[in-house]
């Protein structure tokens, strides 16, 4: 195995060690693969940061370990790596390469302030037309947390009850491992073109929802 020069894709080896941790998630599986993580994920993960830094920012790597202190599951490893870039998500795994931009969780504050946005007549009807645009691009309008009823304050048959209903708002796309150009170069490509697709939505974000109130006070 040889240092990474540029982004060249996430090769099948990849995919292999991501598989056996899946399937060995232990300290000893991690430590004798760690040349291969270090080689063919974490390597090519940085590099794409840093060719796409000058246009969307300076990205951030997570940590591989997980925090267990308070979760069932005491799987010690992630079975993917992510990395922030800018306002935007970027993820490989076994099951092949994610991106997304948007809200991925919203403060109390802001799921207040979204809301008020996605009531309005206006903003709400530019967020609907901003999702069509990402739904006819293939992108899909990810919500991790929704209400099963309306917010308190809102009608049941709200036009953008569906909207209303959601506390956190992102773009996402996802390919599959076999893709063939995710072992490329190309890849990068495809990255940048769903991350553009999303400024819309960020853009949205960005002027109606904005930072929690704990960040605007640091």
């Amino acid at each position: 195995m040889t240092d990474v020069e540029g982004f060249t894709g996430w090769p099948a080896e990849a995919v292999d060690f991501y598989l056996g941790l899946e399937a060995d998630n232990t300290k000893a599986y991690w430590t004798a693969h760690r040349p291969v993580y270090d080689e063919l994920v974490l390597a090519p993960m940085q590099a794409l940061l840093d060719e796409l830094a000058d246009e969307f920012g300076e990205g951030r790597i997570f940590r591989p370990n997980r925090d267990v202190r308070f979760s069932a599951d005491k799987s010690p490893y992630k079975t993917a790596i992510g990395a922030m870039l800018g306002r935007g998500y970027v993820q490989f795994s076994a099951a092949g390469i994610g991106v997304g931009a948007g809200c991925h969780v919203m403060a109390p504050d802001q799921i207040e302030r979204f809301r008020r946005a996605a009531d309005d007549e206006r903003h709400g009807a530019e967020l609907e037309r901003i999702l069509g645009e990402l739904a006819d691009a293939g992108i899909q309008a990810m919500t991790r947390e929704r209400l099963k009823s309306a917010p308190r304050g809102f009608a049941k048959d709200h036009p953008r009850i569906e909207l209303l209903r959601r506390k956190d708002l992102a773009a996402w796309r996802q390919w599959p491992a076999s893709t063939p150009w995710v072992r490329t170069a190309a890849a990068k490509e495809h990255i940048v073109e769903t991350l553009r697709a999303a400024r819309p939505l960020v853009d949205w974000l960005d002027e109606h929802v904005g930072a929690t109130e704990l960040e605007r006070r640091r």
